[in-house]
């Protein structure tokens, strides 16, 4: 793990037999935004051969586009957007000639095939993901400044919203954005208080695996996040609420946050 926003000083973290450098753009919990173009050129000043992944699943494949950027591998759980229906499970990478053959035997070699109906599925996704992109990116913002002016509420971390860390690096290489972001409430709330909260919302839902039309919630305290960060460095401490917001009408959805505040006061 290192900064999110290290940039060229990634340099501090890299070893003569570094292999692979792995990022994450945004986070998909605190959704730091990597200056990414920087780190691409620190990487190839010192361990020139290692290999640059990337997980590249909040912006769908098509919202950033991580070979322009001298990205190796892009790596997406097509389960999310491309599939865009919560009904099927599959995964994609796509890389530069440089890493295709080692890529493609390793993924024969270890048996990483799709069925053909999960393949069907996608490929009716992929036909709807752009106006998909379009609402969730305008309804997903319109929360997020909602929330932003929200008395109970401490930061809201969207890429596309100004002040969020890495906005300016979302703005020079992102297309758009997508619906997942999170907010961090002014108050911790306890076990009482976050079961009161997460249970009764009409239309989100507890749930993991966003990008569908469903819109999701989930709450992380900001001690587990420090726990599985090796510095253990946050700078919050209130409890994180991550959504995820999907193709309802975006006034009820907030309809349904602005009750969720109700029940914590």
């Amino acid at each position: 793990w290192f900064d999110p926003l290290i940039g060229a000083d990634i340099v501090k973290h890299l070893q003569p037999n570094t292999k692979i450098v792995f990022l994450e753009s945004p986070g998909s919990i605190t959704m730091e935004v990597h200056d990414v173009p920087a780190i691409v050129a620190a990487v190839r000043s010192v361990v020139p051969d290692a290999i640059i992944m990337i997980d590249n699943t909040w912006a769908a494949g098509v919202l950033f586009k991580a070979l322009d950027f001298g990205i190796d591998v892009s790596i997406q759980a097509a389960t999310k957007y491309l599939v865009g229906h919560s009904d099927a499970m599959i995964g994609t990478a796509v890389c530069n000639a440089r890493c295709w053959e080692q890529l493609r035997e390793n993924a024969y070699l270890m048996g990483q095939m799709v069925d053909a109906d999960t393949a069907y599925i996608t490929s009716r996704g992929l036909r709807t993901l752009g106006v998909r992109l379009r609402q969730h990116h305008e309804s997903s913002l319109k929360v997020a400044e909602w929330l932003a002016e929200h008395p109970q509420v401490a930061r809201v971390n969207h890429p596309a919203l100004p002040g969020s860390k890495g906005h300016e690096f979302w703005k020079r290489d992102f297309t758009g954005s997508s619906g997942l972001f999170s907010f961090v409430l002014k108050k911790k709330l306890n076990d009482e208080e976050l079961a009161n909260y997460l249970d009764n919302f009409s239309l989100f839902s507890m749930a993991y695996s966003w990008g569908g039309y469903e819109s999701l919630i989930l709450a992380n305290q900001p001690e587990h996040i420090a726990a599985i960060r090796p510095q253990g460095e946050i700078d919050f401490s209130g409890t994180l609420i991550r959504l995820h917001i999907g193709l309802e009408d975006v006034d009820d959805l907030i309809a349904d946050l602005d009750a969720g505040f109700a029940r914590i006061v």
